[in-house]
């Protein structure tokens, strides 16, 4: 006689007499929704666990840094600062190797000077190797490699790479986008499937067992999915495949970021940034000092960032670099043979869906709002981490600890009607189309479940034979 505890769902303890049938045109979407959910949950879920982890660790790095580097970030305040041409020539004497490509003069009293060198041998082409002064002696207080535009050092920039890729270069980051493509429908098909079942049935309180698993997996998981919903989004804005429908569908919008002019004499904002210099200081005709006199006078407060030339024809770019709320990304160009400032880019200016986007990424990176953001996306990340363990100890629950659950039986699909089958197809082609790491997995789930299912069946036609 066998003893393998009978199969049962989520809903409701078994009971002898017969469940209702389901009313409303919700009915028959609901076990299509719970199976789709169930699926991606249990094979999605590894690499949301590796991106909750690391994201987690990311967050948390942003404080790490401020000590494990304090010495090369910090200085005692007070005095007079030094011109940050004396600053740059004195971070050029003791590492002469490279090209100077940008200069980040002393943002607050206690705060060092950056001086960003490329082509430094043993540093990534990506990467550039900063070079920490004190702008009260120009003291040189060390150099480190850094990444990228909130300047990540070393600790940061191996936990955001280890978080964006694994590690293994553009063929890791499909793991991300991955990830973000289905975080999502994850999310928004719990949230569904929690609010449809009855009230009685979503109480944590009280319960022991699987639907205990399941009203903790459920309540947490609606508390966070705005959040969720939102890292999905952001972190497809600048993945590979998804990342580029996304920058066609905002410039065909109007909401592409504008650019500043980087040409000497001026013109409109469809120009370039300025990036790269000589190989010498940074120096080119009036000066680093009077350059960034110019952007003062524009308006351009701390902190900025000073962009040399990149050739003969090319300006000075100074732009603002505080991507923390309130946001300061004001530009200007400076003529290097007059002084004069060429071109001017106001922040105020730039289109919705670009101040949008700018803000939606500092904000999945922690900077928008500093240590505040930084501690909501550690939650987040730990209440993810929470979910998929949940998740797996419900499935666990439905053998009743001996082995694995079963899984969402098939033919959710056949239940739907045409008149709704079709169209929520053809949103679902549309949204693979633009999200492909959502579109293709989920495509080919679908051609091996219905193999599986049609040799399912044909053994049991030859069993009954």
């Amino acid at each position: 006689m066998s003893t393998a505890p009978p199969h049962t769902t989520d809903e409701a303890p078994q009971s002898s007499a017969p469940a209702p049938k389901p009313r409303g045109p919700w009915a028959p979407l609901r076990p299509l929704v719970l199976r789709l959910h169930f699926y991606a949950g249990v094979f999605v879920a590894p690499f949301l666990l590796v991106a909750a982890v690391t994201g987690f660790l990311y967050a948390g790095a942003f404080q790490v840094e401020k000590f494990v580097y304090a010495h090369e970030l910090t200085v005692p305040a007070g005095g007079t600062e030094r011109p940050i041409s004396e600053q740059v020539a004195a971070a050029r004497k003791a590492y002469p190797e490279g090209t100077v490509t940008a200069v980040r003069p002393s943002p607050e009293d206690d705060a060092t000077t950056r001086v960003m060198l490329s082509g430094v041998e043993g540093v990534a082409a990506t990467h550039t190797f900063a070079v920490f002064v004190d702008p009260y002696t120009a003291e040189v207080r060390g150099g480190l490699e850094q990444y990228g535009s909130t300047g990540a050092l070393p600790l940061r920039t191996w936990i955001d790479e280890f978080h964006r890729d694994l590690h293994l270069g553009e063929n890791g980051r499909l793991y991300s986008e991955f990830a973000a493509s289905w975080l999502w429908v994850i999310a928004g098909g719990g949230l569904v499937l929690w609010f449809s079942r009855r009230r009685a049935l979503r109480k944590v309180r009280g319960t022991s067992g699987r639907r205990r698993t399941l009203g903790l997996h459920g309540t947490v998981g609606v508390w966070t999915a705005a959040g969720f919903l939102f890292l999905s989004a952001t972190g497809l804005t600048w993945s590979q495949y998804a990342g580029t429908s996304i920058d066609d569908l905002r410039s065909s919008l109007g909401g592409a970021t504008p650019s500043i002019s980087a040409a000497a004499s001026g013109g409109d904002h469809a120009g370039h940034d300025a990036a790269g210099g000589d190989g010498g200081n940074g120096e080119h005709g009036v000066g680093l000092d009077k350059v960034l006199a110019a952007a003062r006078a524009e308006g351009l407060g701390d902190p900025v960032e000073i962009v040399p030339p990149a050739d003969a024809g090319s300006a000075y770019v100074v732009k603002q670099v505080q991507r923390s709320w309130p946001t300061k990304q004001d530009a200007v160009a400076v003529d290097p043979s007059t002084g004069e400032v060429t071109d001017v880019l106001r922040f105020d200016d730039h289109p919705v869906l670009a101040k949008l986007t700018r803000w939606g990424i500092d904000l999945h990176t922690g900077v928008l709002f500093g240590l505040v953001n930084q501690i909501a996306l550690m939650l987040l990340a730990l209440a993810l981490i929470l979910l998929i363990v949940w998740g797996y100890r419900m499935w666990w629950q439905r053998g009743r600890g001996n082995s694995f659950g079963r899984p969402i039986p098939r033919g959710a699909w056949a239940q739907v009607p045409p008149y709704v089958l079709v169209p929520l197809m053809a949103v679902i082609a549309a949204l693979g189309y633009f999200v492909p790491l959502l579109g293709i997995p989920l495509a080919a789930f679908l051609v091996v479940d219905v193999v599986l299912g049609e040799i399912a069946h044909r053994r049991g036609r030859r069993t009954a034979v």
